[in-house]
């Protein structure tokens, strides 16, 4: 990756973590602000021209560090949170939400780990009898940065000594040599997000293909991790029962169940105000053109269809995994 522009809040610039960042890129230019709000929120910036050479913020977070995760986000317990290191991702998915969310393309990396890893030992502390589930992955690709943000290596050992605590690492990257360099552990996930070539190929720039993510899988899972499995957003097309036929044939081909967590299955759908938005950058794009309808301020597929879809690729997945592993997303 080629970063040209790192902006860095004046209070940590003398913080490790942004040196060692900075040494990385040696040619960008550096550019001070006072917080990073004041390059990542205006609004007069361009989503779809900023991401074609995104800049870098370095910042610091000063609370909500895990916040309870979104109704029905979640693989099994009753305790769920996500927290963000980064907003914005490597990739260009053309169904995310983030570009609908935010005004600017740049990354955010909030370099103060160690206030999440206090955060994350102190909600566990306060439930220390129960499974509590922690998402990254919802703001950004959990790995996709990894050789510059070096997250899951600090990450990992916070979850190693906390007995209560799971962690699933929500991507779409083939950046997993820092997981493979850490001892494998049941309560961490790797959870990979897969849609079928004849998809992926036009809705998920500069995102790695099936084949490549398959093989990071396999690596991953001859090594021990627990490997998670998320085919969401369903994306509509006229032939996707054979599409997601294909997927399913060729993921379990090379997926040793005994390594699988979990499946979850999900249906394409965004908020409206950031559907318009999105459809506003990219009105070319043919993935809007779809049979969309919008209710209760929710764009997705029709229900019929969306129904029609979830009971079709639910019932195929389910000839190859037992049920207790799967979770559709019925919100």
């Amino acid at each position: 990756m080629n970063i040209i522009r790192i902006y860095i809040e004046e209070a940590i610039r003398n913080h490790p973590r942004v040196k060692r960042i900075c040494q990385r890129f040696p040619k960008a230019t550096l550019i001070s602000c006072e917080r990073y709000g004041e390059v990542f929120n205006p609004k007069a910036q361009s989503f779809r021209l900023q991401k074609q050479q995104p800049a870098l913020i370095l910042a610091e977070k000063y609370k909500n560090f895990a916040l309870p995760a979104p109704l029905g986000y979640g693989i099994g317990a009753k305790k769920n949170y996500y927290f963000s290191h980064m907003l914005n991702c490597l990739y260009d998915c053309r169904y995310c939400f983030l570009q609908g969310m935010y005004q600017s393309a740049n990354y955010v990396l909030f370099v103060n780990y160690e206030d999440y890893q206090q955060e994350i030992k102190n909600i566990c502390a306060a439930s220390p009898n129960k499974a509590i589930h922690f998402f990254s992955g919802y703001d950004c690709d959990s790995l996709a940065f990894e050789p510059v943000t070096d997250f899951t290596a600090q990450f990992l050992p916070t979850f190693y000594e906390t007995p209560n605590a799971w962690l699933e690492l929500r991507t779409k990257s083939t950046q997993i040599r820092s997981l493979l360099n850490n001892q494998a552990f049941e309560r961490c996930i790797v959870a990979f997000s897969l849609s079928p070539d004849e998809i992926a190929n036009k809705v998920e720039a500069k995102a790695p293909n099936l084949n490549k993510r398959l093989a990071a899988m396999v690596k991953l899972q001859q090594q021990g991790w627990q490997l998670g499995l998320r085919f969401d957003p369903l994306i509509y097309h006229a032939d996707y029962k054979i599409l997601y036929q294909q997927l399913f044939s060729q993921v379990f081909a090379q997926i040793d169940l005994q390594q699988l967590h979990s499946v979850s299955l999900g249906a394409f759908r965004l908020p409206e105000k950031y559907f318009k938005k999105i459809h506003k950058l990219y009105p070319e794009e043919k993935l809007f053109a779809s049979p969309l309808s919008c209710q209760q301020g929710m764009v997705s597929y029709k229900t019929a269809l969306e129904q029609q879809m979830m009971v079709d690729c639910s019932s195929m997945l389910l000839d190859y995994i037992p049920e207790d592993k799967f979770f559709p997303c019925t919100v």
